[in-house]
């Protein structure tokens, strides 16, 4: 068995596995190899000892016929938010560059209990905290296609480690587009699970042994094909032991061909223009699918971008502030207090949605079920299967760059999400798949989002759609 075996998807992997081709120990070391020849910094902590004992562990598990799950012996990588036991985890912030958590994340701790053998940690901004990834500890994280140009944020380690073949999976996070940017901007798939599916507990930065989680954030897979993100949700969406759980879920899905599905697009909007190639791979991407004499149609969206985008804003500088400490919450309601009422800038009003009251937010909230609401409607009346939008505006922008140029046009650094945001506050299944490369051979991606709890529908669709267009992947052109 050669390396090439690490250029393959997590499924193929597992098949390896099963028929005794390779072994868990074997593929390990084939993985921890591709890291040592690394350059683009994506793995930033290691635990080859322990991982070589859980590989030994599923070997002998397999040996005799009593694997324990579905990820039994398949090495991953997960980002360094997520605590892990016995294991560093960072955050990618200086003051917990020292932090050794004694118990796992909730979706850790399902892969584990999987089978899954964790390799490492990937890396992230500081708490998850920018779209580029890069901090003080760690330092960047170089794009696989370009390391000039971004792998996006928050989850650009395991979104660059997916691309590179370092790991054939990454467990990841997305709270305003945190694991679609990334996946966009390296080329991999991307899910956001309904939120609520996987719980965050244990995810930084809410700080280390709180229960409670933002409101908004989600863990979620990065993989090279649909079979994989799919075995990854099944894992995630598995109670582990410890979690004494009594119930379980089963998601539904579609079993239907391209053909008898239901598509709609949403191609623009001019409150965030796409650039001229990512229009032309859209626009052949429905092309593609309407010559494979499934129903598509254009639509102007369901609901208001630009409102929508407000009420996203206000719900997500909210539950920022769980963690302030009473000081610096103090000290900006007393900012906000001294803020002339006429004042429309970004710091205006990001201070003033992290001070609102409790009604605000309440009636904030009701506006955001009223929002569900509305998509609800525009799925079941459609009817429609699944929305596809742009994934971003451009393909991967300068590495550090904090503007967006869509042709010539300089936008909001914070366009970048635009797109994936439409979806982050209410909680729907959304999924980054790549389409193809732009004139510089940077990935272009696309994304599609469907019915609450429909995620298996969107593993389908992106399926069908990586066959239609006869690529799984955009494999990098350096990989350093």
């Amino acid at each position: 068995m050669t390396n090439d075996l690490t250029h393959q998807p997590a499924h193929v992997q597992l098949q390896a596995l099963d028929r005794g081709e390779i072994s868990s120990r074997e593929l390990l070391d084939l993985h921890l190899a591709q890291m040592d020849a690394s350059l683009i910094n994506a793995v930033v902590t290691r635990d080859d000892g322990a991982a070589r004992a859980a590989a030994h562990a599923a070997d002998e598990r397999r040996a005799r016929n009593a694997s324990i799950g579905i990820l039994d012996g398949l090495p991953l990588t997960v980002k360094d938010s997520f605590e892990t036991a016995g294991l560093r985890t960072t955050s990618g912030a200086e003051d917990l560059a020292d932090h050794v958590p004694t118990h796992d994340a909730d979706a850790v701790a399902r892969l584990r209990h999987q089978g899954a053998v964790i390799m490492g940690k990937t890396n992230l901004p500081a708490y998850c905290q920018d779209l580029h990834t890069d901090n003080a500890l760690f330092g960047p994280t170089l794009n696989p296609h370009d390391p000039k140009r971004t792998t996006g944020g928050s989850s650009g380690g395991p979104a660059a480690a997916v691309a590179a073949r370092l790991t054939p999976a990454d467990l990841g996070s997305d709270l305003a587009g945190s694991l679609r940017l990334p996946a966009h901007y390296c080329g991999v798939y991307g899910l956001r699970p309904t939120h609520g599916l996987i719980p965050a507990r244990g995810h930084i930065p809410r700080p280390p042994g709180w229960i409670t989680s933002s409101d908004m954030v989600t863990p979620g897979p990065l993989a090279r094909h649909p079979r994989d993100l799919d075995l990854l949700l099944t894992a995630l969406t598995t109670p582990s032991p410890a979690e004494n759980t009594p119930w379980g879920v089963t998601l539904p899905t579609a079993q239907r061909p391209l053909g008898l599905l239901r598509v709609a697009v949403w191609a623009d909007d001019t409150s965030c223009p796409i650039d001229r190639e990512t229009a032309e791979a859209l626009a052949d991407l429905e092309g593609k699918i309407a010559s494979a004499d499934a129903p598509v149609h254009r639509t102007a969206g369901p609901v208001a971008f630009a409102d929508s985008l407000r009420l996203f804003e206000q719900l997500l500088h909210a539950t920022a502030t769980a963690t302030t400490d009473d000081d610096a919450g103090a000290a900006e309601l007393a900012a906000a207090r001294d803020l002339d009422p006429g004042d429309a800038s970004p710091r205006a009003a990001i201070l003033r949605h992290r001070t609102q009251t409790h009604r605000a937010w309440l009636r904030a909230n009701e506006e955001r079920h009223r929002l569900k609401q509305t998509w609800h409607r525009f799925f079941a009346e459609g009817p429609y299967d699944v929305l596809i939008t742009p994934a971003a505006p451009t393909a991967a922008i300068p590495a550090g760059s904090r503007s967006l140029t869509v042709d010539g046009d300089v936008r909001s650094f914070f366009d970048q999400t635009g797109w994936a945001n439409l979806t982050s506050h209410i909680g729907l299944p959304s999924l980054v798949m790549p389409l193809g490369r732009s004139a510089d051979g940077l990935p272009i991606g696309v994304q599609l989002v469907g019915p609450a709890h429909e995620d298996r529908t969107l593993l389908v669709v992106a399926e069908c759609l990586a066959s239609l267009l006869g690529a799984e992947g955009v494999t990098p052109s350096w990989s350093g």
